[in-house]
């Protein structure tokens, strides 16, 4: 393993937004072209990594639900070592890489092994997919906060979310990674008292062409899911914002 004093190369936390190559900053762009090496993740699209330069390396280390390509542990120690070989590295991440991204534990790890490391931010799930699908996540006399919630934890532990906390009629509440425990979410989020005829949507690829979406209510997300087969990477949305939603896809 190479010596971790004295390094002047850096490590790049890039966000890759949603998914459409148009909605990356200026800033991302950039990083991309002028990468040494780019380790990725699964929710980073064909269209944005056609964008990298033909000479660049390019690393894989995706993650899906009960199945990781290299622990997170690893993924430290893989851009630590990286690091040491090039001068920019580039940790492409699906949406930000500060919102459910681990990008703040990578950060922590190259600060620990004196790598110097710059976060460029991109477009989250919640703003982009929302958009994308004509979702407002606030709107006036209708929500006036939105709350952001994993619905997924470490393997093996449980959901532990203060479900009262979510009750405000008037809070849009937006669930990253939640397919997998759906039946446990809205559950919960109606025993502890949000109502069960809440509106609510999945979005599934939001923001690329294989968009799709679901408007539904909180009681019935789990039915839908089942009915429309709904895959990762989706998105819940759950409040009255869906019903100016569909306000505005009205066509």
């Amino acid at each position: 393993m190479p010596s971790d004093q004295n390094i002047r190369n850096r490590v790049v936390l890039v966000g890759a937004g949603p998914g459409d190559p148009d909605l990356l900053t200026i800033r991302a762009l950039r990083m991309i072209e002028q990468a040494d090496v780019i380790v990725h993740d699964r929710l980073v699209t064909d269209e944005i990594l056609s964008l990298v330069p033909d000479h660049v390396e390019k690393v894989f280390v995706g993650k899906a639900p009960g199945r990781h390509i290299l622990k997170q542990e690893e993924i430290n120690a893989l851009l630590f070592e990286l690091a040491c070989k090039h001068k920019l590295v580039v940790r492409l991440k699906g949406g930000d890489p500060f919102v459910f991204g681990r990008g703040s534990e990578e950060a922590e790890f190259l600060l620990k092994k004196n790598i110097p490391f710059e976060v460029v931010p991109g477009i989250t799930a919640a703003a982009g997919c929302g958009a994308a699908a004509r979702i407002p996540l606030t709107h006036r006399g209708v929500a006036r906060s939105v709350r952001f919630v994993t619905g997924h934890y470490k393997e093996g532990a449980d959901l532990d979310i203060d479900w009262a906390s979510l009750n405000d009629p008037e809070m849009t509440v937006v669930i990253y990674m939640g397919l997998q425990n759906l039946d446990s979410i809205a559950e919960n989020m109606i025993k502890a008292g949000r109502a069960a005829n809440t509106p609510a949507a999945i979005i599934e690829n939001g923001a690329t062409p294989a968009q799709r979406i679901a408007y539904t209510t909180l009681e019935r997300l789990p039915e839908t899911k089942r009915q429309g087969d709904f895959k990762p990477p989706s998105l819940l949305i759950i409040g009255h914002v869906i019903d100016v939603a569909q306000i505005l896809n009205h066509e």
